[in-house]
Protein backbone atom coordinates (compact mmCIF):
# COMPACT_ATOMS: atom_id res chain seq x y z
CA UNK A 1 0.00 0.00 0.00
CA UNK A 2 1.32 3.63 -0.88
CA UNK A 3 1.11 6.26 1.70
CA UNK A 4 1.70 9.58 0.69
CA UNK A 5 0.65 13.40 2.45
CA UNK A 6 -1.68 15.33 0.60
CA UNK A 7 -0.51 17.31 -2.03
CA UNK A 8 2.55 14.39 -2.78
CA UNK A 9 0.55 12.53 -4.95
CA UNK A 10 1.73 13.38 -8.37
CA UNK A 11 -1.65 10.59 -10.23
CA UNK A 12 -3.51 12.71 -13.12
CA UNK A 13 -7.21 13.71 -11.97
CA UNK A 14 -8.42 10.68 -14.19
CA UNK A 15 -6.27 8.60 -12.03
CA UNK A 16 -7.16 9.64 -9.09
CA UNK A 17 -11.01 9.75 -10.31
CA UNK A 18 -10.98 5.82 -11.19
CA UNK A 19 -10.35 5.14 -7.42
CA UNK A 20 -14.21 6.41 -7.33
CA UNK A 21 -15.71 4.45 -10.35
CA UNK A 22 -17.41 1.01 -10.07
CA UNK A 23 -20.03 -0.74 -11.26
CA UNK A 24 -23.44 -0.33 -9.55
CA UNK A 25 -27.15 -1.33 -9.62
CA UNK A 26 -29.73 0.82 -10.38
CA UNK A 27 -31.37 1.04 -6.74
CA UNK A 28 -28.12 2.76 -6.08
CA UNK A 29 -28.22 5.27 -8.57
CA UNK A 30 -31.97 6.45 -8.01
CA UNK A 31 -31.74 8.25 -5.02
CA UNK A 32 -29.44 10.96 -7.20
CA UNK A 33 -31.65 10.68 -10.10
CA UNK A 34 -34.33 12.08 -8.00
CA UNK A 35 -31.60 14.87 -6.51
CA UNK A 36 -31.25 16.13 -9.79
CA UNK A 37 -27.08 15.27 -9.83
CA UNK A 38 -27.33 11.71 -11.67
CA UNK A 39 -26.06 12.22 -15.67
CA UNK A 40 -25.54 9.81 -18.62
CA UNK A 41 -22.30 9.75 -19.91
CA UNK A 42 -22.24 8.76 -23.66
CA UNK A 43 -20.08 5.48 -24.35
CA UNK A 44 -17.85 7.35 -26.68
CA UNK A 45 -16.60 9.56 -23.56
CA UNK A 46 -14.30 8.13 -20.89
CA UNK A 47 -16.58 8.83 -17.70
CA UNK A 48 -13.14 9.88 -16.25
CA UNK A 49 -12.50 12.33 -18.70
CA UNK A 50 -15.72 13.71 -17.69
CA UNK A 51 -15.06 13.63 -14.23
CA UNK A 52 -12.07 15.27 -14.78
CA UNK A 53 -13.40 18.26 -16.66
CA UNK A 54 -16.59 18.87 -13.94
CA UNK A 55 -13.66 19.00 -11.06
CA UNK A 56 -11.15 21.51 -13.18
CA UNK A 57 -14.56 23.54 -14.17
CA UNK A 58 -13.76 23.41 -17.47
CA UNK A 59 -17.66 24.63 -18.14
CA UNK A 60 -17.03 25.53 -22.00
CA UNK A 61 -16.52 21.59 -22.29
CA UNK A 62 -18.88 20.20 -20.00
CA UNK A 63 -21.64 23.21 -21.56
CA UNK A 64 -20.27 21.20 -25.16
CA UNK A 65 -21.30 17.64 -23.94
CA UNK A 66 -24.32 18.98 -22.77
CA UNK A 67 -25.56 20.96 -26.17
CA UNK A 68 -24.35 17.69 -27.91
CA UNK A 69 -25.94 15.25 -25.89
CA UNK A 70 -22.84 13.55 -25.30
CA UNK A 71 -23.81 14.24 -21.29
CA UNK A 72 -27.60 13.98 -20.30
CA UNK A 73 -29.42 14.90 -16.99
CA UNK A 74 -30.86 11.77 -16.11
CA UNK A 75 -35.25 12.38 -15.52
CA UNK A 76 -38.15 10.52 -14.26
CA UNK A 77 -38.83 8.87 -17.87
CA UNK A 78 -35.00 7.50 -17.94
CA UNK A 79 -35.76 6.55 -14.54
CA UNK A 80 -38.64 4.78 -15.80
CA UNK A 81 -36.39 2.64 -18.28
CA UNK A 82 -33.72 1.80 -15.94
CA UNK A 83 -36.53 0.47 -13.37
CA UNK A 84 -38.13 -1.83 -16.26
CA UNK A 85 -34.86 -3.06 -17.61
CA UNK A 86 -32.18 -2.91 -13.98
CA UNK A 87 -28.89 -2.46 -15.60
CA UNK A 88 -25.51 -2.35 -13.90
CA UNK A 89 -24.01 0.99 -14.23
CA UNK A 90 -20.55 1.98 -14.52
CA UNK A 91 -20.74 5.29 -12.27
CA UNK A 92 -18.28 7.84 -11.14
CA UNK A 93 -19.05 10.13 -8.25
CA UNK A 94 -17.62 13.63 -8.67
CA UNK A 95 -19.42 15.39 -5.57
CA UNK A 96 -22.16 16.25 -5.81
CA UNK A 97 -22.38 15.23 -9.00
CA UNK A 98 -23.13 11.20 -10.07
CA UNK A 99 -21.95 10.31 -13.56
CA UNK A 100 -22.84 6.86 -15.35
CA UNK A 101 -23.89 4.82 -17.92
CA UNK A 102 -24.96 1.18 -18.75
CA UNK A 103 -22.45 -1.43 -18.49
CA UNK A 104 -22.50 -3.52 -22.12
Amino acid sequence: MKYVLLGEDESSTEEKLSGYTGVVAWSYLRPHCENGVLYFVDPTLELTEVGAAISHNQSAKVEAWLKAGDLVKMGEVHAAQWEKEAPEFEALVVSPFVLCRPVV
